[in-house]
């Protein structure tokens, strides 16, 4: 649930932005945008009695803004590898005051080398390349483009389980898959 509400957060606050910009968003754009969106909800529903707490979901929405915030400011990026390094300094201080309050409420257990050499690997290095790839890819997509190919991320997420992991998705599973690449692929061959 709290994937769902982070990705219609995102599209929301980029939909706003494209608006906001006067974006050209032709209604074939919307049409693919409400289908890969519809079929990321069949991808993602949890199920019947699923429950988000109103603080949690309130954290999901305020990470869907700031991502959709953070793709619309990387559209002007000209140095997309200098502007995503200098971003993940800039958050370093922020994720380390709020590590020392996580730890020091006893609640996480010590940290390892090992632990902050696999952090930093995880945020530093593979995600920072990813937010530099796409931030070199946002000027030529511009930000209707942009939004509805971030619906995309659960289904290459998926992949990329099924061939490292081999975590086989049911049929029902590949065609919800299948519903959000239409939908994408509709959105993104937009006149």
């Amino acid at each position: 649930m709290g994937a769902l509400i982070l990705f219609g957060t995102v599209q929301i606050t980029m939909f706003a932005g494209a608006l906001w910009q006067r974006d050209t968003l032709p209604l074939m754009r919307w049409l693919g945008a409400l289908v890969a969106f519809a079929g990321l909800v069949w991808l993602l529903w949890p199920g019947a009695g699923a429950e988000v707490p109103f603080a949690q979901g309130g954290m999901m929405v305020f990470a869907g803004v700031g991502w959709g915030i953070y793709s619309l400011a990387g559209r002007g990026a000209g140095d997309a590898l200098g502007t995503t390094a200098a971003n993940f300094l800039l958050a370093v201080p922020v994720g380390g005051l709020l590590g020392l309050w996580h730890s020091a409420g006893g609640e996480a257990a010590p940290a390892t080398a090992t632990g902050i050499g696999l952090a930093v690997l995880s945020g530093a290095v593979t995600s920072g390349l990813g937010y530099a790839l796409w931030y070199s890819l946002l000027p030529a997509l511009g930000a209707g483009r942009a939004a509805v190919a971030q619906l995309s991320v659960p289904v290459i997420a998926m992949i990329g389980g099924a061939l490292l992991l081999a975590e086989w998705p049911d049929p029902n599973v590949l065609l919800a898959a299948a519903v959000v690449l239409s939908g994408v692929f509709l959105s993104l061959r937009a006149k």
